[in-house]
């Protein structure tokens, strides 16, 4: 693989940054092969401090450039790359150094494509493919081996899908969109009907509708409606292993985190946050601005913009059996208390 120079003149540019050299001359025009940590990177090397509690690194970095806060300028002690959000340069600089493989437009010959399907001329499509019957799938778009795009599905421009993505039928996909292996958009909700002590299931009629942009985590499951569609909107990004139930909607900008679940019928605002592990109960409604934390079991619906959070902190095991003693006796503790205010 190529190894990719470019000038700090070039970044700070691109990235949206001002370059304040430490006086050194033509310093703007030294070449960068890459990006790496405070502590490790080399001279030929640019780095990031976002995050104050790598602030002690600074002043020994050996990088040719960081970026920096204006705050944090004056302490930078090689030259920096100044702007107001050091991780979103970050950012821009890691997609400077992608180093994902490129391909040109091919078919392989073990792809196994409808005579039906709708193939833009500059599509790759890699080995062992299977596309079925009406499928669309939009200019620049690459697939990845072993992948399945089922009947009268569309995938837009510029997507990528990685080795081994399953899109059942009558998903629509827009433009640029990323996913990862093992993901699978379009299975059965999980509807099931109780009868005489057996199920009876429900056939689930509805497809998935996914916006612009939106990148999906490996092994990421978005289920397709029982009768409307699942929705997910622009700009959306999903971690690995996270599970959203038929008949979800999932505004705008919003990111999940590994592991979260969201339960059937509900309705996420956008520009929201789930951080991992958090499980969310059907048939809720989520406000706009609404980040929840780590493990919290969302209930009930949150109609206003905020943090929450629910469980209990980490503590010493012998502390915490304590304190699950003392939740069973809530109850009963409450129901002594009512009655002695009563009696006063």
């Amino acid at each position: 693989m190529t190894q990719r120079s470019i000038s700090l003149a070039d970044i700070a540019e691109k990235i949206g940054a001002t370059l304040v050299t430490k006086l050194v001359a033509n310093d703007d025009q030294l070449l960068v092969s890459g990006i790496s940590t405070l502590e490790l990177a080399s001279a030929d090397k640019v780095t990031f401090l976002a995050n104050p509690s790598y602030r002690k690194q600074l002043a020994t970095t050996q990088a040719a450039a960081v970026i920096v806060h204006p705050d944090m300028q004056d302490e930078c002690p090689v030259s920096a790359l100044v702007m107001n959000n050091p991780y979103v340069g970050f950012a821009k600089l890691s997609q400077l150094f992608n180093n994902l493989p490129t391909q040109a437009a091919f078919i392989h010959p073990s792809a196994s494509i409808a005579a039906s399907a709708d193939i833009a001329e500059d599509v790759s499509i890699a080995a062992n493919v299977v596309i079925g019957e009406h499928v669309h799938v939009g200019s620049g778009t690459r697939i990845g081996a072993n992948s399945v795009i089922s009947d009268h599905s569309i995938i837009g421009e510029q997507c990528i899908l990685h080795a081994n993505v399953v899109i059942y039928h009558d998903v629509v996909i827009g433009n640029d969109c990323i996913f990862h292996s093992g993901c699978v958009l379009g299975a059965d909700g999980f509807g099931f009907a109780p009868d005489a002590g057996q199920w009876v299931k429900i056939a689930q009629l509805g497809g998935v509708r996914v916006g612009n942009q939106v990148e999906i985590g490996a092994n990421t499951t978005v289920d397709r409606g029982a009768l409307g569609n699942t929705q997910i909107g622009n700009g959306v990004k999903l971690d690995n292993q996270v599970m959203i139930a038929h008949n979800v909607v999932i505004g705008d900008n919003c990111a999940i985190a590994g592991t979260a679940g969201i339960a059937g019928s509900t309705t996420l605002g956008q520009n929201c946050t789930l951080a991992g592990g958090v499980g969310v109960v059907g048939h809720v409604n989520i406000a706009d601005g609404v980040h929840i934390t780590g493990m919290t079991l969302v209930s009930k619906s949150i109609k206003e913009s905020g943090v929450f959070s629910s469980g209990t902190a980490m503590m010493p095991a012998s502390e915490w059996r304590k304190s699950a003693t003392r939740f069973r006796q809530l109850d009963d503790m409450a129901r002594r208390l009512k009655k002695l205010e009563k009696n006063q």
